[in-house]
């Protein structure tokens, strides 16, 4: 998976912000904290999930479950805004 074509990422005050273009659909966009903003830069070339969940785990003082479920909570909203190319 990774994230789709005509979705940007912008830095500003700390905070990444993913931006949809307007060929994607989505007029909006999600602010990201810092963990989201890691998956997010993880994302821009091809990554499984496990790829994912291992990063997290490299790079994070996380237990397995509780990092299995943020990475969850991130893909949902990145599918609920058609960000995702699975």
């Amino acid at each position: 998976m990774k994230l789709k074509d005509g979705f940007i990422t912008h830095e500003m005050d700390g905070k990444q912000l993913l931006v949809g273009t307007g060929r994607t659909g989505f007029a909006g966009m999600v602010k990201s904290n810092q963990t989201a903003a890691f998956l997010v830069d993880l994302l821009k070339t091809e990554t499984s999930r496990e790829q994912l969940l291992a990063a997290m785990l490299e790079k994070y003082d996380v237990a397995e479950d509780v990092a299995s479920r943020d990475l969850d909570k991130v893909l949902e909203t990145l599918r609920s805004i058609g960000a995702l190319d699975e």
